[in-house]
């Protein structure tokens, strides 16, 4: 299994840590990419493919939960845009033993919750999900790929709950 950093920096957020690890090592072992995903993926990402795997690069993983102002703030360091959005997502070395970073805001799931009719916990861990499969190389800057990648995350929900029970996600009052 994986190392695994979960850092929660968001003040009123409460983690199951034990079940995301859970989630995120089945992901590890048992996600798979399906054929109809390979001209979408990274050159990265097809190689894994090929190698009958879809994991994340080998690697410590972190995983950051933010406020929308935090999130908006290393979006517009490292991206040059200053608006809040829900997941950025860092690749890492996998030569430095780092797999990648993925950064949620749980604000913006919160908000889209509200606005959709979903649980928050379901909704904060599909932007882990989609961070997840960013770093093993899908990507979501055409309409073609975001497609791939949003029957990806619902594939990865699937498995999930096959697996047992969510990870649960609260924020407190």
């Amino acid at each position: 299994m994986r190392e695994l950093s979960i850092t929660n920096r968001h003040p009123r957020l409460r983690i199951d840590r034990r079940a995301l690890t859970r989630a995120l090592a089945h992901l590890d072992a048992e996600f798979r990419f399906t054929p109809a995903d390979l001209p979408t993926l990274s050159p990265a990402g097809r190689r894994r493919a090929k190698l009958q795997s879809c994991s994340v690069p080998a690697g410590e993983l972190s995983v950051t939960f933010l406020t929308d102002p935090a999130l908006a703030k290393l979006h517009a360091d490292y991206l040059d845009d200053p608006t809040t959005t829900d997941v950025i997502t860092f690749e890492g070395d996998e030569s430095l033993g780092h797999a990648g970073d993925i950064c949620i805001s749980a604000d913006t799931a919160l908000a889209y919750s509200k606005r959709h009719g979903v649980a928050f916990a379901e909704e904060l861990l599909r932007y882990v999900i989609h961070g997840w499969l960013h770093l093993a190389g899908y990507d979501d800057l055409q309409p073609k790929k975001k497609r791939r990648l949003r029957a990806a995350e619902e594939r990865a929900l699937k498995l999930l709950r096959a697996c047992g029970p969510l990870p649960e996600f609260s924020l407190r009052d």
